[in-house]
């Protein structure tokens, strides 16, 4: 049965949802601002990130946030929802139908609750720390393959860290060597919720932020996976360098990036 904390988080992610959909066909009129090089945000990711943080807010008031578009609000304490009201942003501004609401609870920095919405699909992956993950409400495991031969394996090019690229794309052929396939669908928070579900059976990405992966992270570990750094540390990475996938395949996959990576992406 879901936890009180993840019923709030999964109204929350809906009626983010609601609003994504709702601005889907009228992408054209939107506001558009590049935050940064080649890092964009529309005025649907504000609405849908203030409709989450009222929702949230609403059930728990003490409790901080940290959100993509608006940054930390609220107390300092131990529990922070971190928030990713629209995690594929460039896809849903060229009208590409692969995009999430992405929203985690951290206890001590640690992901206890996390929610992943598909607003498109109506797929709600949900977890809970020792409690499982699921899939509109179906329990869900990551895959059973044991090794590289035969995965398939999602990525993305960091829009922040372009100076690694060579690096990545290194890693990439390696990889590429011993799995079936490589995808890159622009969402971190979707790819890591199909490692979880199976779909996928592993995922690395450089330069990430945590809202790009708390809730995805937490959703793989509970689903019989393990997530890491690039050098195979446990946790949440502060590099934002970040591996997920069956035990077999997430070994595998640190085993090929410490031959192919710079030293940087081997930092904490």
């Amino acid at each position: 049965m879901p936890r009180p904390a993840v019923n709030v988080a999964s109204s929350a992610a809906r009626a983010a949802g609601k609003i994504i959909l709702r601005y889907m066909n009228r992408v054209e009129g939107l506001t558009v601002v590049e935050k940064q090089r080649l890092d964009f945000a529309s005025e649907v990711d504000r609405l849908a990130e203030a409709e989450i943080i009222k929702e949230l807010r609403r059930a728990y008031p003490s409790h901080g946030f940290l959100a993509e578009e608006s940054g930390a609000q609220g107390n300092k304490g131990p529990l922070t929802w971190v928030i990713d009201p629209l995690d594929g942003t460039h896809n849903y501004l060229r009208g590409i139908p692969h995009f999430c609401v992405s929203i985690a609870m951290l206890d001590h920095g640690e992901p206890v609750y996390g929610v992943i919405y598909d607003p498109l699909r109506d797929e709600l992956f949900t977890a809970s720390k020792g409690d499982g993950a699921y899939l509109n409400d179906r329990r869900i495991r990551v895959s059973k393959r044991e090794s590289l031969d035969g995965a398939l394996i999602s990525t993305g090019y960091p829009y922040r860290q372009r100076e690694t690229i060579d690096s990545q794309i290194a890693i990439t052929r390696a990889l590429l060597n011993q799995a079936e396939d490589i995808r890159r669908s622009g969402s971190a928070a979707l790819d890591l919720a199909y490692v979880a579900s199976g779909r996928h059976d592993g995922f690395f990405e450089n330069g990430l932020n945590v809202w790009d992966f708390a809730a995805g992270a937490l959703m793989v570990r509970e689903a019989g996976g393990k997530y890491c750094d690039f050098a195979g540390r446990d946790g949440l990475p502060v590099s934002g360098n970040l591996v997920a996938g069956n035990l077999g395949v997430a070994k595998a996959m640190v085993e090929v990036i410490a031959d192919h990576a710079v030293p940087a992406l081997l930092r904490g």
